[in-house]
């Protein structure tokens, strides 16, 4: 969209308004029109702080994101070229290759991890390589990442999370992923990886595939809006591997009898398989291809893990409110959100759209029976700023942000 045309937009859409909100949005394509080194913080700016109507966050999200894409191009443009993206002192290098034909929604993203480990780095480098060449999707970019260290936990410490979110992110906007058909799969020290990363990465997932890894102390409580599957070889016995899958197993179960919309999930134990599945595993591919991402669940459940992270779907949290430990589970019927538990977490943010709750009504928020908010939320461009400065996703934008205190 021309900044004519937002311009235009803005003011017929306010034109009914007192002549101040008109001047309010005007303002914005004055500070838009700015070198982005000459703009002053957003949130501070009162045009920011203005409701908006679902149409005009609508346009300007789109504004707002084609701004954003232009001033990080360069960057991300370079990441991709050198096939390698460094953030503090971890690089994360990758190769990957295309099947099939894209969909007008864009590529599916296969993120495929290596196995290996606590080893010398010409061992972990050749599994990397295996990697390369194990799976083969019948349509999408299928990558395989090399791990940044060769310690024994390779996909799971702290910094593998905000590499991932980068690498998900410049794919979305140089290889036209869609963000809503991206995938995690992993093989021993990469399935282990998967174990961790897809329950609390799960907001970036529609499915994920873990063969022949170990959970460690991560559980499947974030896997409610994820298609997960699991495939261990029946002899796979070191560090019990074969046992806790089937454990995985019943846990799945139960969490989907005890929450139908939730934790679709497929296990299987491979009979008379060790550690090498022999490609049996190989279905998971296909299997996972069949989901899309809900970007806006009605429901979510969120523990936080050893790694935390300060958001997750429509959940936010303030960095000096985030525990190890917390688990909150959220939930949406019409007009109401009922916060159904909210351990060790006395506060929180509810990040909102059109899509979960009609902004144009009274929202009601419940915790322990006691209404916390009953009112009207606005839409406001220092919302949308907001979320975008911390996620690169154009299908998993909020204009709307709702903080409560749940109390001690």
């Amino acid at each position: 969209m021309s900044r004519i045309a937002l311009f235009s937009l803005l003011v017929v859409t306010t034109a009914a308004q007192a002549g101040p909100a008109a001047e309010l949005r005007m303002a914005f394509l004055n500070w838009i029109n700015q070198p982005v080194a000459d703009r002053p913080a957003i949130g501070e700016q009162t045009f920011a702080k203005a409701a908006l109507t679902e149409r005009q966050a609508i346009k300007i999200h789109e504004y707002l994101w084609t701004d954003h894409v232009a001033n990080t191009m360069q960057e991300r443009a370079t990441e991709m070229a050198k096939k390698a993206i460094t953030i503090g002192e971890h690089t994360l290098r990758f190769e990957s290759k295309t099947f099939g034909t894209k969909p007008g929604g864009g590529h599916s993203l296969y993120i495929s991890m290596h196995g290996g480990g606590n080893t010398r780095a010409k061992v972990n480098d050749q599994q990397w390589k295996n990697q390369i060449s194990l799976y083969k999707p019948q349509e999408g970019i299928y990558l395989a990442p090399r791990a940044p260290s060769d310690t024994w936990n390779l996909w799971h410490r702290s910094h593998i999370d905000p590499l991932f979110d980068r690498l998900i992110e410049n794919l979305v906007l140089l290889d036209d992923v869609d963000p809503n058909k991206v995938y995690f799969m992993g093989y021993s020290a990469g399935g282990d990886g998967v174990y961790q990363l897809a329950p609390r990465m799960a907001d970036r997932l529609a499915a994920a595939a873990m063969m022949a890894g170990h959970p460690n102390e991560t559980t499947p409580d974030g896997l409610r809006n994820i298609g997960f599957t699991l495939h261990m070889g029946a002899e796979d016995g070191a560090y019990k591997r074969n046992q806790i899958a089937a454990e995985w197993k019943t846990r799945l179960n139960e969490l989907h009898q005890e929450d139908p919309g939730g934790y679709v999930h497929e296990v299987k134990i491979h009979k008379g398989k060790g550690h090498w599945m022999e490609r049996e595993d190989a279905v998971a591919v296909s299997w996972m291809s069949k989901f899309s991402r809900d970007p806006h669940p009605n429901k979510v459940v969120w523990l936080q893990d050893d790694v935390t992270h300060t958001r997750f779907y429509w959940l936010s949290l303030a960095q000096g409110d985030v525990k190890k430990g917390q688990r909150i589970v959220a939930s949406i019927k019409g007009q109401t959100i009922t916060i159904e538990e909210a351990r060790d977490c006395p506060r929180l943010t509810l990040l909102l759209t059109d899509a979960l709750v009609d902004l144009d009504q009274e929202v009601k928020v419940t915790y322990k029976g006691k209404t916390l908010f009953q009112g009207k939320v606005r839409r406001t461009i220092a919302d949308l700023a907001t979320r975008l400065s911390e996620r690169l996703d154009p299908k998993q934008l909020y204009w709307a942000g709702l903080p409560v205190d749940l109390g001690a």
